[in-house]
């Protein structure tokens, strides 16, 4: 038997975010970071609650890569505050971070670590909750999970629950003009990866790979035109759609081994999620291509790239991808980032260790082990002298 979570509602295109002014409600907690404030789009938000006569908190504060300290202390504070409504505004870290203060909120008794997909957690009793994304990738304003990092330990947190599917989520394309195109760029490929390791899953489905299929020609087609022109509001659109439905078609069938190592190199070096789940697509591909070349075959197919035989699709998808990874700025190996071989090779086993921890592991076409990983990880650092 098979289950698929998503979103109650979805209210998304132009002028989606008027919707605001007529939510049911008393009182809106906004969980945000420094930028959106910055630009002006938490007050823009408050002023439509402030229209459905709502009271407006703010936090505004959420770090990249949000910590399990942070959480911890927000979640104290909308206690205090007491919200019907707790609203992710941002991207990634603001919508992950804004899951785990809502379980908080509506659980005390609850650690961070207690957020499974094994326990219930008995939400909404308190709070409902709303994603409101300005970035096109992460997917989480459609997904039941959310990454906290541990700081001491240098480790993201993978934690999941049914119940932290957002009930409304607001997909206004304006909202995602004001990414530079380097975030553009990275936000993008995170959601294109989502879809292609939710399509080669183990645990993919009819319902997960048609909004997989769907998500990964968007990408292809209007990354390159959001990145050239953020102020295209049809390339902004599309890609706003092509992130949620990735994440909503790897929230049901889930992600691989791009993620478990991108998760690695970005705790142990703080490199961009985006970039660094994309730096290693190519190469899992081409590793998973031995039991799944098939279904890269199919994306091909979807992509109307010319091919001769399924046993070499992968290798074909891996060139797309990087070709993609060129066009839109962004390195396609490690060594032409800010980071020594030498440093990195002191990091191999304990990326490979983190690696291999990771749940991203749960639903791989491919079976990997530690010599596997090694092997992708030494290979995506790229070709410059290590010595």
């Amino acid at each position: 038997m098979w289950q698929f979570t998503s979103p109650q509602k979805i209210i998304f295109g132009e002028d989606a975010l008027d919707s605001l002014e007529e939510l049911e409600g008393e009182k809106a907690l906004i969980i945000a970071g420094q930028t959106v404030k910055r630009l002006g789009l938490i007050d823009k938000v408050s002023e439509l609650l402030a229209e459905a006569d709502i009271d407006v908190g703010v936090i505004d504060n959420i770090e990249p890569e949000p910590s399990i300290e942070t959480v911890k202390a927000v979640a104290e504070i909308a206690r205090d505050f007491e919200p019907d409504w707790i609203i992710g505004l941002g991207g990634g870290s603001s919508m992950d971070a804004a899951k785990a203060i809502w379980a908080l909120y509506e659980r005390p008794d609850l650690d961070v670590g207690d957020i499974s997909p094994l326990e219930t957690l008995g939400l909404r009793k308190k709070a409902r909750f709303m994603c409101i994304p300005t970035t096109s990738g992460s997917g989480s304003e459609a997904t039941w999970a959310t990454v906290i990092t541990d700081r001491e330990g240098k480790v993201k947190r993978e934690l999941a629950s049914r119940e932290l599917v957002p009930d409304v989520v607001i997909l206004e394309p304006w909202l995602t003009s004001t990414m530079p195109p380097h975030l553009t760029a990275s936000s993008g490929m995170d959601a294109l990866t989502h879809a292609i390791e939710a399509y080669a899953s183990n645990w993919r489905n009819d319902f997960s790979d048609t909004l997989a299929i769907k998500a990964i020609q968007m990408v292809f087609e209007y990354l390159p035109l959001a990145v050239s022109n953020g102020e295209d509001m049809v390339a902004r659109e599309m890609m706003q759609n092509a992130a949620t439905m990735a994440g909503m078609a790897f929230s049901n069938s889930f992600v691989g081994m791009a993620h478990a190592i991108g998760h690695s190199l970005g705790a142990i070096f703080g490199i961009d999620h985006g970039k660094a789940v994309a730096l290693f697509l190519p190469h899992v591909i081409r590793y998973n291509g031995e039991v799944v070349s098939s279904r890269y075959a199919e994306i091909l197919d979807a992509l109307e790239i010319d091919f001769d035989f399924e046993e070499d699709a992968p290798n074909i998808l891996a060139q797309a991808l990087v070709e993609l990874m060129m066009e839109i700025g962004l390195p396609c190996e490690i060594c032409e980032m800010d980071i020594d071989w030498k440093d990195y090779e002191t990091e191999l086993e304990n990326l490979v260790e983190r690696a291999l921890m990771s749940s991203a592991n749960l639903a791989g076409p491919r079976e990997a082990e530690f010599d596997d990983y090694r092997e992708i990880i030494v290979v995506a650092f790229g070709s410059l002298d290590k010595g």
